[in-house]
């Protein structure tokens, strides 16, 4: 990304006016996959640079501009730390999808449908959601004091307000913003499929999308010097548990069912969305867990930890 050739790490400073000093080390593809480039997220609300963030749109839900606008606003703000030190959630995985067109030489969404979609046969999965299937788009909700639903009628006050309406929602029509780290419409058939051919090592069905090296590199702990997240995270928000757990490229890995207080499988991967959408793959139990709630923010209700611990304590045929 020969924009970023320059780009420093935050001394002080607010934007546009920031001091910088040189990283000490340069940014890779694999900080950006573990979320260690030093990248983050306007919604983190931790200094200064997040700000900047939130002044020029990078990374909102509603993504304004195009890929290639968000990778020039980016060379304008520092990163929060050098590469490899820290730990913190951020856009890495737009600038992934970014990097995967640039080196394909084909736009990012055609290498998924061409790579990945349509070899597993997943016809529901695409970044919007074509007319003749409008009609199964889903209503997407916050949950707020003022909400008119009741979503927990026994300790918890506040309701639900309809975010997305699917009969007016952008998702209707082909998106400016193709995003590396989120925007896909699927359904759960489709993401099981998914999910089946990394339970099954990377092939499904006499498709295989990578080894199963590739794959056991992947769902390994990368963080440096082998720490947890906790040890290594700047962030005030992530879509994992932090104890006992550990990020390999793309995903959350658990190092240490004991110490994130929830049942579960050392080497299990996962990752969750804004709407409080969840996943993991449990290679261990053979499980896929597939959770498609419609409810933003993710921090809004328990659901992940009470959902993994209904599942698990369903399990009285343990591979243990």
């Amino acid at each position: 990304i020969p924009e970023w050739k320059n780009l420093g790490v935050f001394q002080a400073g607010i934007w546009p006016a920031f001091l910088t000093r040189p990283p000490s080390q340069p940014m890779r593809i694999v900080d950006l996959m573990r979320h260690t480039s030093g990248l983050t997220y306007g919604f983190q609300q931790r200094g200064n640079v997040d700000a900047a963030y939130r002044e020029l749109k990078i990374g909102e839900v509603e993504k304004a501009g195009t890929l290639q606008s968000m990778i020039a606003e980016l060379a304008k703000i520092p990163l929060e730390f050098s590469p490899g030190e820290a730990w913190n959630y951020s856009v890495s995985t737009d600038v992934i999808g970014y990097l995967v067109g640039l080196i394909s030489g084909k736009p990012f969404e055609q290498f998924l449908k061409e790579r990945i979609f349509d070899p597993l046969g997943m016809k529901d999965t695409g970044f919007f959601v074509p007319s003749a299937k409008a009609h199964r788009l889903a209503a997407c909700y916050s949950a707020s004091p003022q909400g008119a639903m009741t979503f927990h009628a026994t300790d918890r006050k506040g309701g639900l307000t309809l975010q997305d309406d699917p009969t007016t929602s952008s998702f209707l029509s082909p998106p400016a913003f193709i995003s590396g780290g989120g925007g896909l419409c699927s359904t759960a058939a489709d993401y099981l499929t998914f999910c089946r051919a990394l339970l099954n090592g990377g092939e499904l069905d006499g498709v295989r999308l990578i080894g199963p090296k590739t794959l056991a590199l992947m769902t390994s702990n990368h963080l440096p010097g082998g720490k947890t997240l906790p040890e290594l995270s700047r962030s005030l928000f992530s879509e994992a548990t932090y104890h006992g757990i550990g990020f390999g490229l793309g995903f959350s890995v658990t190092l240490d069912p004991a110490q994130t207080l929830i049942p579960g499988s050392p080497g299990e991967y996962a990752w969750g969305g804004a709407a409080t959408t969840s996943f993991w793959i449990d290679p261990a139990e053979a499980l896929i867990a597939i959770f498609m709630t419609q409810v933003l923010p993710s921090t809004a209700t328990p659901i992940r930890r009470e959902l993994r611990t209904m599942i698990y304590s369903a399990i009285t045929d343990s591979n243990l």
